[in-house]
């Protein structure tokens, strides 16, 4: 059988002649926008739920010298850290557009927070999980890595995060995923093969993520927030108070303090 189109023509030596800073230098030209500075610490909300929260609290602003075409930037501060925020980039695609953006403008760790459906049961949904791999079933990926099944967070970041919940009372798992770009093809067959590979849950960004950031040698950490179970269950969607975002921030926050102490760095002041 001939390798599908996906898989040919790779050069994955060769940088790309488009870039992300091509395209925020343009942005910036046409709205006649300064480079912005943008916070160290970035999340990924692709369902849109945090930054909800926190712009109707009045928690967060948004950053009018962002260039990007297709997303706004909202910045907040949390536990005396400075955070930028963008929501609804979902699907590895989107993502990773977004994080090659984020990236250019002065982002040093990125921590993506995405809705999954639960397949193999870890606990009774809502919980979190900490991605170690994901399973490749997606396309971007394979734009920045050669073929393989998964897509790995990096191992020093791995190790320097995964105590940051051990004496936490968040609910938070390590695992396994599967990244699909058909949500709506999750097919019997498909989620008996992945539980028999101890998968815990499908969503649709880790696996591009983790591709882009091993390619490029960038930080970013992705959990999955498992709140559904197909939609089969009478309670599924249901992230708990505020959709789910207080909990979520205080997943993020501990990662970001860990993560700041592990480098030696002082934590990013807090201003508006």
């Amino acid at each position: 059988m001939e390798s599908p189109q996906i898989l040919k023509n790779k050069r994955y030596d060769q940088p790309s002649e488009f870039t992300a800073n091509n395209l925020l230098q343009q942005a910036r030209r046409q709205r006649a926008l300064p480079e912005a500075k943008i916070p160290q610490i970035c999340v990924l909300d692709p369902d849109g739920d945090i930054v909800r929260y926190l712009v109707k609290g009045g928690i967060a602003e948004c950053e009018p010298r962002w260039a990007c075409y297709h997303t706004l930037l909202h910045t907040f501060n949390y536990q005396g850290i400075r955070f930028g925020i963008v929501g609804l980039a979902v699907g590895a695609p989107f993502a990773v557009l977004v994080a090659e953006e984020l990236f250019a403008s002065g982002c040093k760790l990125l921590v993506s927070m995405t809705s999954a459906g639960q397949i193999t049961p870890l606990r009774k949904p809502p919980y979190f999980v900490l991605i170690e791999k994901a399973f490749r079933d997606e396309g971007t990926s394979y734009h920045y890595l050669p073929p393989e099944d998964y897509a790995r967070i990096d191992d020093a970041l791995f190790n320097t995060i995964k105590g940051a919940f051990k004496e936490g009372t968040i609910p938070v798992e390590v695992g396994t995923t599967w990244t699909t770009d058909a949500p709506f093809r999750e097919t019997r067959h498909a989620i008996r093969h992945y539980r028999s590979k101890k998968v815990c849950a499908v969503e649709m960004e880790a696996a591009g993520l983790y591709a882009y950031a091993r390619a490029t040698k960038r930080n970013i950490i992705c959990f999955a927030h498992i709140t559904n179970q197909m939609g089969k269950a009478e309670t599924d969607f249901e992230k708990g108070p505020e959709s789910g975002s207080t909990e979520s921030l205080r997943v993020i926050a501990s990662v970001a303090h860990k993560w700041t102490a592990s480098n030696g760095q002082e934590e990013p002041k807090t201003r508006r």
